[in-house]
Formats: structure tokens, C-alpha cells, sequence
């Protein structure tokens, strides 16, 4: 609305009852009607109406009001430590623009993770006949990693690194959350396997539950 009209109740409106409040907004209303030419006045007017009404300190220059009337701001200068793997979980889907150049060469990834910015992939990344029947893979996992998010774009550049398999089964979420996290969940090595006892059966021996607590 071009104007605002702030009213206050109290309890003396209440006693006049409903039409009182509604009659007494009604002639606030004629006395603001107002062409289009007067509106600026008018948003003079209310606003220095306002500014008698507020409490707050009376300062022209911002740096000499008391720090609980300011927002402090900052802004990200230098990345110390990459703590996110840059891997996501999402899908993969046509751009939008058919007629740019950027179509004939990348592909929209929307991760499920909507923290995660969308990234620009490769065509060539893509499944051969990803461009032809895109439907064929609009519930089809993938992992992409992230390699590069320019200053002066919306969007990330990354790599898709595997496809994943249908979206809902239990082996594809899992995968792709293990592979977000960073955790290691490829095969043990034969050398830690031999560490390992390898007369089967194997039990615990009494002396070590002696001296062992028994979490289990």
C-alpha cells in the first residue's frame, strides 16, 4: 500500500465498542486521500511522524550509535580449511536455454541437498544418451564433485563422477551419503584382513575379558 495508517486501541476504544474504531479509521482515511502528486509529501509527512514517535538515539552519523543499534556484516575473504568433500548426491537434467551455446555443452546437476549450490557438468560426463531421452535419467542418482564456483556466476563447475542407480533404494542413498561425508567404504586391503584371526570359529579369550569392560 502507498499508505500506512497506524491506529491504537486501548481499552476507552473497546468500551465505545467496534463501530467507534471503525468510524474513527474511516475519517483517517478522508483525511489521507491523496492524488498521485501529493503521495511524496504525504511519505514526508508520515515519515517524519515516525521518526518524533521513536525513541531511538537522534544521530546523523551511524558510527557513533551504541552497538546494540547496529547489524554487524562481514564477508568471507579467504577459505582456511575445505572441511566439505565437495561431492553431492542429485540429479541431472537439460538446461533450460536450448538455443545457448552453454546447452550444447553442459547440463544442469541439482543436488538433494539444496546447501549444495547447482552445478554445471560436462555433456560428455553425461550418459551417451543422456541429450536425446533425458526422462530416461530424471530419477537416476549421480555423484558430482565440485571443482571450480566463479565469482561473477550463479551456478558451480563440476565433474559427475559415477551414476549411483535409482533414486529411493537403499544402496544408492547409501552410497551417496557415505561418499558426501567423505567415508571410506571400499573393501579392506588384504593386509588388514590378515590381521585378523583366521582360526574360525574365534572367541574371546578369557584373559582379555578379565581385563576388558564388556560393551557389547
Amino acid at each position: 500500500p502507498d499508505v500506512i495508517i497506524e491506529a491504537q486501541f486501548d481499552d476507552n476504544d473497546a468500551e465505545h465498542g467496534q463501530d467507534h474504531l471503525q468510524d474513527m479509521l474511516t475519517d483517517d482515511i478522508k483525511k489521507l486521500s491523496l492524488d498521485t502528486g501529493e503521495k511524496g509529501k504525504a511519505a514526508g509527512v508520515i515519515g517524519v511522524h515516525r521518526a518524533k514517535q521513536d525513541d531511538g538515539p537522534k544521530v546523523s552519523d551511524p558510527r557513533l550509535l551504541p552497538d546494540e543499534f547496529l547489524q554487524r556484516t562481514a564477508k568471507v575473504v579467504y577459505i582456511l580449511e575445505k572441511k566439505h568433500s565437495r561431492a553431492a548426491t542429485g540429479f541431472i537434467k537439460l538446461l533450460a536455454d536450448r538455443n545457448s551455446e552453454l546447452f550444447k555443452r553442459c547440463a544442469m546437476f541439482s543436488p538433494v541437498d539444496h546447501r549444495v549450490p547447482r552445478v554445471y557438468v560436462p555433456l560428455a560426463d553425461c550418459p551417451p544418451d543422456f541429450v536425446t531421452k533425458p526422462e530416461a535419467y530424471s530419477q537416476m542418482l549421480f555423484i558430482c564433485r565440485i571443482v571450480d564456483w566463479k565469482e561473477d556466476s550463479n551456478f558451480a563447475s563440476g565433474q559427475l563422477c559415477k551414476s549411483l542407480g535409482q533414486a529411493g533404494e537403499i544402496e544408492p542413498e547409501s552410497e551417496g551419503i557415505l561418499t558426501e561425508y567423505g567415508v571410506d567404504f571400499s573393501d579392506f586391503s588384504p593386509e588388514v584382513l590378515e590381521c585378523l584371526p583366521q582360526n574360525l570359529p574365534w572367541v574371546i579369550s578369557p584373559g582379555e575379558l578379565a581385563k576388558r569392560r564388556d560393551l557389547r
